[in-house]
């Protein structure tokens, strides 16, 4: 299991908008390059891409949540 890590401090977000559905969800696969979620930076959405494959196994933030540069997001079970 890996963990990757947030590029930018902000807010972070699992879904484009709140009333559509999670770019990826727990238990789901992942390959490089993906979108698995958006950075907030003052008024700016960074998106978050895969650096690897596998199985997403955790997401370690909620959406609206906090982030710092270099902090863990989400874990990944590598195929």
């Amino acid at each position: 299991m890996s963990t990757m890590n947030a590029q930018l401090p902000g807010v972070f977000y699992r879904r484009p908008s709140p009333e559509q559905a999670p770019f990826i969800e727990e238990g789901g696969t992942v390959e490089p390059g993906q979108l698995v979620a958006l950075i907030e930076v003052m008024k700016t959405f960074n998106e978050v891409k895969a650096d690897r494959s596998g199985i997403i196994s955790k997401f370690l933030l909620g959406d609206g949540d906090e982030v710092e540069a270099g902090q863990g997001i989400v874990e990944v079970d590598e195929a």
